[in-house]
């Protein structure tokens, strides 16, 4: 049996060692960080350890940091502390369904299908924003809505540049004088592949990230609070995490979190991700010289360095990662199999894309360990179902 390749890094990551050797020694730490004697101290000390690691990791204070169980419990959070920023919530369908769950509007997209900024849909957000403005402005109150905008999106890679745009286009339609809405930034699949910094005064409210993404161990994340508010709880009890989210933390996991998040600063700044971009350039171009009929979606628009989708339409995307998975490749489908039914990629949808289309996307995403020799591997496995794909389709 020929060895697996792994190219499904957006799903999750492999243990990186330096997590793996920090969460061995945190299992060996009797005490429960909330005790004050020694060993309570020593538990303590290592999860502030490694609250500075994923602080310096994204730029912020490290009581900017609270601790949760994954990043879908940190965009809870985030989305609870609305009545704080205008009372409503509002997610672009382009969301992941953590943050889009819990939207008050149903939003139009911003994006074309080149991923880049649409003006129909800069015009829809400014007049969302401004009917907002309306109808709960008062002076000095300050923002009128919560609005989730991810930095990357985890199904096409796509970085939308669109937040300090749509900001700038919204601010005198808003009122002179008042911030027009807050942020929450989904950073879960650019954190660790790449820098995370801020454009001037847009810096966001919240950012929500998440451990597995960047080589951390699954079931803990984290919401990083710029506001000057501790958020309110929605986790009560013991009052943990300075009274932000009950529940005794996860040390174990957040050492790994931590050795993980200090790893991955190291790669970004050595470049390493760089090397991977360079990978998925031979890996498109290799799947476009065979696959004429191919859509790569947001090829030309800003992405992450790892991330594919592409979509061949009429050949179901779950179709695809069966196929390429007894061919020893692990890979993802960009829509969604619920209830026995399949549904097409909501993401593509909102991009512009038809529902052929969208539900014969896939996602491949590369990692530090993908080789040359893996990406081609690929390309030619897949290419040769999709020769003989086309061969039945004609």
């Amino acid at each position: 049996m020929s060895a697996r390749t792994y190219l499904d890094h957006n799903a999750t990551t492999p243990l990186r060692a330096e997590a793996r050797q920090a969460m061995s020694e945190a299992m060996d730490l009797p005490g429960n960080p909330a005790s004050v004697h020694a060993e309570g101290r020593a538990a303590k000390a290592l999860m502030e350890r490694a609250r500075s690691q994923v602080a310096d990791l994204v730029g912020c204070a490290p009581n900017q940091v609270i601790f949760t169980g994954s990043a879908t419990e940190a965009a809870a959070l985030a989305v609870a502390q609305k009545h704080r920023h205008g009372g409503f919530f509002a997610a672009l369908p382009t969301e992941h369904d953590c943050l889009a769950v819990w939207s008050d509007a149903a939003l139009a997209s911003l994006y074309d299908r080149n991923g880049a900024l649409s003006a129909s849909g800069a015009s829809a957000f400014t007049t969302f924003i401004t009917q907002r403005a309306d109808a709960a402005w008062q002076p000095d109150r300050g923002p009128v809505a919560l609005v989730a905008m991810s930095a990357a999106n985890s199904e096409t890679g796509v970085m939308p540049a669109a937040a300090k745009v749509v900001a700038d286009n919204s601010v005198n339609a808003a009122r002179a004088g008042t911030v027009p809405y807050s942020v929450i930034c989904d950073i879960t699949q650019m954190a660790g592949k790449m820098p995370v910094v801020y454009d001037g005064d847009r810096r966001p409210s919240y950012m929500i990230l998440s451990a597995h993404k960047m080589g951390g161990p699954k079931g803990v994340g984290a919401l990083i609070n710029f506001t000057s508010e501790d958020p309110q709880a929605i986790i009560r009890g013991g009052g943990q995490e300075m009274g932000r989210r009950s529940g005794t933390e996860n040390i174990t996991g957040i050492a790994g979190f931590g050795a993980a998040a200090e790893a991955a600063a190291r790669d970004v700044a050595a470049g390493r991700w760089d090397e991977v971009a360079e990978l998925r350039k031979i890996l498109e171009n290799a799947l476009a010289a065979g696959a004429k009929t191919t859509i790569f979606v947001g090829k030309e628009a800003t992405r992450l360095p790892n991330t594919i989708c592409f979509a061949t339409p009429g050949w179901k995307g779950e179709a695809q990662v069966i196929q390429m998975d007894l061919a020893g490749f692990a890979i993802s489908a960009g829509s969604a199999c619920s209830s026995g039914k399949v549904r097409a990629s909501a993401v593509l949808r909102a991009m512009g894309f038809d529902d052929e289309t969208s539900a014969s996307a896939i996602r491949v995403s590369l990692g530090l360990e993908t080789t040359k020799k893996d990406v081609l591997r690929f390309a030619e496995a897949w290419l040769k179902r999709e020769e003989k794909f086309r061969a039945r389709a004609a």
